[in-house]
């Protein structure tokens, strides 16, 4: 069991992590970003400027970036098609069907922007469908980290398995939860506290508002199991089946509650015929221009909400 707390009042946005871990890939040769003429804002500006001979800038062309990536995996390269949630999931889904999953081949997709982070960009940039969607293509994993330190080691592992990887970032900053020595393994969740009574099983930026209600609830007396169930897809089942041992679950995304996190440990939940479970995530709804923590609140993702979840079904 590992038990992590927040790094004090540190934070940064998972964007920076790709950008960082990113430059450091770059050594490889066969490591190549397509760029969709947003690199400054990807954070790929860096990697452009150290392995120029690496890096493909093809405009605001999305669609062209996937075909382009796919034919560069067939060289034998390991392109990162890096752009904003939105579009890398919207935008390219056709194309990433078609000529990444469907050959299964080694592109990954590297999208900041995920979820309502994009914040005052409004409701057009925030993407809240976009694990959902990519989730259902055969071949292709769905992964976000839950702070800078996991992001790094998660973006790492994605670019040494092979085959279609989606890679979801946020533009806004999020506590720092982990230190820099800690492992990561795509397809295995990490289990930051165990208990009895009660699983809260969290995904990217709201794991650390799992941890405050975690906090509050064993205050209250409650045993809580909090999982960051940073892989999406493969989900860690093992780790879902041993949360319905418990019978209650809380899931918390910053997604749409249909076909994201909530939705994909349900599948499980259902399939065993036992358990319950509440989802904590987007309502259901497109965003609005306003600040992160607004937009998290008008969606009850919030720690007071997670808690009354809880509650609820105890």
């Amino acid at each position: 069991m590992t038990v992590i707390g927040l790094k004090s009042n540190e934070k940064k946005a998972t964007r920076e992590a790709f950008g960082d871990e990113i430059a450091e890939l770059g050594k490889n040769k066969n490591i190549l970003v397509v760029d969709a003429d947003i690199g400054g804002s990807c954070k790929t500006t860096k990697f452009m400027n150290a392995f120029p001979k690496q890096h493909v800038n093809v405009g605001i062309a999305e669609q062209n970036a996937a075909g382009l990536a796919a034919g560069l995996a067939t060289t034998g390269k390991i392109p990162f098609v890096s752009t904003y949630a939105v579009f890398g999931s919207l935008r390219m889904a056709e194309q990433i069907r078609q000529e990444v999953c469907y050959p299964n081949l080694n592109v990954k997709i590297a999208c900041s922007h995920g979820g309502l982070t994009p914040a005052n960009d409004g409701g057009s940039h925030q993407a809240i469908e976009d694990m959902g969607v990519l989730r259902t293509f055969p071949n292709m994993k769905v992964i976000m980290g839950a702070d800078y330190h996991s992001t790094r080691k998660l973006v790492k592992q994605a670019a040494e398995i092979y085959g279609p990887v989606f890679l979801r970032f946020t533009r806004d900053t999020i506590p720092v939860i982990y230190d820099e020595n800690e492992e990561f393994e795509i397809g295995k969740a990490k289990q930051l506290k165990d208990g009895k009574d009660i699983a809260l099983i969290a995904n990217g930026d709201t794991v650390h508002l799992a941890m405050q209600a975690a906090e509050i609830l064993e205050g209250k007396g409650i045993s809580v199991k909090l999982l960051d169930m940073h892989t999406i897809k493969p989900i860690d089942r093992e780790a879902v089946l041993e949360c319905i041992e418990i019978g209650k679950i809380v899931t918390v995304e910053d997604h749409n509650i249909i076909n994201g996190l909530g939705s994909a440990v349900s599948e499980i939940v259902a399939e065993q015929g036992d358990g319950i479970v509440r989802r904590v995530g987007v309502q259901d709804q497109f965003g609005e221009s306003a600040p992160y923590e607004k937009l998290l609140e008008i969606n009850g993702i919030t720690v007071e909400n997670i808690v009354n979840k809880a509650e609820e079904i105890l």
